[in-house]
């Protein structure tokens, strides 16, 4: 495959700022959990502005004298400032405004969040996302004990949001879409995603009926936001699977910040830790940076960067796995010989201009490059035996296989590489007047994809070579001989050279205004995008869909803190690469984007219990799906039908509970109903592979009284099961009967004991020379991963007796108990 580099070349068109005899002090108010306070008030003389939805402000005040800024908000204790800045000096400042202790009765937890409340959005803090335990700690984490999103894999980043696949989501980091690799299918070969939670600042995520300013995704919007650094600072990371580092400064003059971080993996710890005995080196590693520069006090220039090489070598060794039941008990050996070795390099770049018109108008235009180069080789023969352990208690043997009932072999072999380029350019505009804001935005995008897919498998069972299914086939062996071709059970081979244009926009208007005593919201937009492919030996293929969207919410003037909202629209995907393509590698262009009309009904309340200060959220949502592109699930891989032949349904109903379960910590119950079912050429409707019907999380951060540096996390899921799957080749309504996966639970818990953090270094203020003096926080401690030691399976494997005819669904279990050690440290 032809390599090319990664070459980000970017204009921009630089807007001027006239000069004036002021200064700016610019910033994000924070409150108590460090959470950005939108729409307070910043006030000077007669002069001032209010924070936008992330906590972000900026005025200008008269230069070389002193002036008095107030910051305030409903609730909370007012914070007073004096400022004498010198002419065009450039200053941030970012203050925490703490509740108003004699206010406490009548203010809640979330009277600052009314952004979160309107639109439905949860917002979460970026200290909890760093300290809650997890195979994969981070956002991702985080984001799985929330009700509507599901993950059966801790070894993965990647989730599923209220009945749709991880395809179906957007990620967002300062405004701009970021992407993840193609050819990716388990997850002990992904490494990281793209976030980094040392530079996160704060985390947005909607599970549904988001706004038309956000992509044309069905399932959810994860929005982060990379904190612009107020000083020197450094913070590393370390564990048995690996460890992290940030750095962050600023310019003397205050213009230029930058913040880079460092993350290395290695999952063997993890890995090595499941049934299949295996020599594997699992490397993950990535860098990445932002970068402000402030031209002037209404231009400035943003830089995101990102180059991530993972690089998975596999050699399995043997697998023995038992299942059925106590009366019934198979097992299932395989010897392995053979190995992968699997390497995605991706590369990622983007700058952003941000130009202050005026006080109402607000100009950005983005640019960014992503280039994912991917390579999946393969060859791996698993010889099986299937047969009945020993299950008497006491036996030498037990465990051990008395009787073999089937024999056989399957060989697999890929020579898969993937070259994908994105090109994207952006403008988006704000303008906002009182209580009125208008946004708008216009995208083009240039998606190259050059892919080469070389794979087979070859099934023997007992000395039988088995064959795809053939229609009609009739097999009268031995009396007439078969003297048709051997053929590979499955087999892929493909070439494809795919160029996608894109143009998508949107615009959309909100307004916050009274009716009566009471407080409403409304948001109403539209989003439109037509594409084009075109490609060697492809025939060309444009479409365009439009998106209406809208919100309303509503904070009647009652004595209870309630909101009540109501969100939809039409939500349409055009389909990217991966969807166009379908299970024998060949790209259809003239695949429909998947339409769903989207409803969700919110209720939001906000109280004081056991002297603490809690929020209930409640949402049903119903979704209808038209133009389906039906898919398969192998653990974290895709396979689209490419077809556009289903209609879905998916709806259900969630509830989350958070609050200070113990005073001074913020802690969160999250129970989830769900059906998601699709009707493939009107047969009837069946389970979707993400039909994941209950599911019910506890995230608990507690510590003890008496020893208040000693902290404790807990993090439990239990999900029930997702539909077993089909093999290859077959009918999914043949399969509808298949029993499910076996329900998933898992608890993840972590103990660590505080050294200092800012609380401390306030109360003790550590002289010079101490051996704590450095440290801005220190912690050590363990966690344990898996503390029940559950058996969770995320796939079957279908093995196949020729004899008899049967065929097994042998589970593919997940990691056990694992027991891991962690130092953070910040300076």
């Amino acid at each position: 495959m032809k390599k090319r580099y990664f070459l980000p070349v970017l204009a921009f068109l630089f807007c001027f700022s006239a000069y004036s005899q002021t200064a700016t002090i610019r910033g994000i108010l924070l409150d108590e959990n460090q959470v950005p306070v939108p729409g307070a008030n910043i006030t000077f003389g007669n002069d001032g502005n209010t924070t936008n939805g992330n906590g972000f402000y900026q005025i200008e005040i008269p230069a070389n004298q002193e002036v008095t800024v107030v910051f305030s908000f409903v609730g909370f204790k007012n914070i007073t400032q004096t400022f004498n800045l010198p002419a065009n000096a450039d200053i941030e400042y970012n203050p925490v405004i703490k509740t108003d202790i004699a206010q406490i009765a009548t203010v809640t937890i979330v009277s600052n969040r009314r952004r979160e409340r309107e639109q439905g959005v949860v917002t979460l803090s970026s200290e909890t996302i760093r300290k809650v335990p997890g195979a994969q700690a981070g956002v991702e984490n985080l984001i799985k004990s929330l009700p509507g999103v599901n993950n059966n894999n801790e070894l993965s980043t990647n989730y599923n949001v209220r009945g749709g696949n991880f395809d179906d989501n957007l990620v967002y980091v300062n405004e701009i879409e970021v992407y993840r690799p193609f050819l990716i299918r388990s997850g002990q070969q992904e490494g990281f995603s793209f976030v980094n939670s040392d530079l996160t600042q704060s985390v947005s995520f909607s599970a549904g009926g988001f706004q038309a300013k956000y992509g044309d995704k069905l399932a959810s919007v994860l929005d982060i936001a990379y904190r612009r650094p107020t000083g020197f600072g450094a913070s590393v990371n370390a564990s048995l699977l690996g460890a992290t580092a940030s750095v962050e400064g600023v310019s003397k003059d205050g213009r230029l910040t930058a913040i880079a971080g460092l993350r290395y993996r290695n999952n063997g710890l993890l890995v090595s830790s499941r049934q299949t005995e295996s020599n594997i080196n699992p490397i993950f590693a990535d860098a990445q940076t932002f970068i402000t520069y402030k031209f002037s006090n209404k231009f400035q220039l943003d830089f995101l960067g990102n180059i991530a090489i993972n690089d998975y070598d596999f050699e399995p060794l043997n697998r023995q796995t038992n299942f059925g039941t106590l009366a019934d008990p198979v097992s299932l050996l395989i010897l392995f010989d053979g190995q992968e070795e699997d390497k995605y390099e991706t590369y990622f770049g983007a700058l952003k201009a941000t130009q202050l018109v005026n006080e109402n108008l607000t100009l950005k235009l983005i640019g960014s490059i992503y280039q994912s180069q991917e390579q999946e080789f393969f060859d791996i023969l698993a010889q099986y035996r299937l047969g009945t352990p020993d299950n008497n208690i006491g036996s030498e043997d037990l465990g051990e296989v008395e009787f073999t009932q089937a024999a056989g072999g399957q060989f697999r072999s890929a020579r898969n590489l993937l070259d994908a380029l994105f090109v994207n350019f952006e403008h988006k505009g704000e303008y906002v007047k009182g209580e009125d804001q208008i946004d708008w935005g216009v995208k083009y995008t240039h998606e190259d994809i050059r892919d080469q897919l070389r794979e087979y498998e070859i099934i023997d069972s007992a000395g039988f070579a088995v064959r795809p299914p053939i229609p009609d086939f009739a097999n009268d062996q031995p009396f007439t001989p078969f003297e048709g071709p051997i053929e590979p059970f499955t087999s892929v081979r493909a070439r494809n050279d795919v160029q996608i244009d894109r143009f998508s926009g949107y615009a959309q208007y909100t307004k916050r205004t009274d009716w009566g005593d009471n407080e409403v919201s409304f948001n109403v937009g539209v989003r439109a995008h037509q594409w084009t492919v075109s490609g060697q030996d492809i025939e060309s293929s444009s479409q365009a869909v439009f998106s209406p969207r809208a919100q309303f919410s509503i904070k009647p003037d009652w004595n209870q803190d309630m909101v009540f909202r109501l969100s939809g629209g039409v939500y349409q995907q055009p389909p990217l690469y991966r969807e166009l393509r379908n299970a024998i590698g060949e790209v259809v262009p003239d695949v429909k984007a998947q339409k769903s009309i989207h409803a969700v009904v919110g209720h939001d309340w906000s109280f004081n219990m056991w002297g603490g200060q809690f929020k209930l959220v409640n949402e049903a949502f119903y979704k209808d799906l038209t133009d389906v592109n039906t898919f398969t699930l192998e653990n974290v891989r895709l396979r689209y039908r490419a077809n556009n032949n289903a209609t879905a349904r998916i709806y259900g109903f969630e509830s989350r509970l958070n609050g200070e379960f113990v005073p001074g910590t913020d802690s969160w119950i999250s129970i989830g109903l769900l059906r998601a079912e699709e009707n493939q050429d009107n047969r009837g409707f069946i389970a979707r592979p993400t039909d994941q019907r209950f599911k019910a999380a506890f995230l608990f951060q507690d510590y003890i009284p008496t020893i208040p540096s000693a902290r404790l996390y807990l993090n439990m899921v239990y999900q029930t099961g997702l539909p077993g799957g089909t093999p290859s080749n077959v009918d999914p309504y043949d399969f509808e009967d298949l029993p499910r996966l076996r329900d998933f639970f898992r608890a993840d818990l972590g103990i660590s004991y505080v050294f200092t953090d800012e609380e401390k270094r306030k109360k003790k203020n550590f002289p010079k020379g101490h051996w704590l003096h450095p440290f801005k926080e220190l912690s050590a401690g363990f966690e344990i991963y898996n503390i029940f030691d559950r058996l969770n399976s995320i796939t079957n494997t279908f093995v196949r007796d020729a004899n008899s005819g049967q065929q097994f669904a042998v589970p593919n279990f997940l990691t056990p108990r694992v027991f891991n050690v962690r130092v953070n440290m910040r300076l």
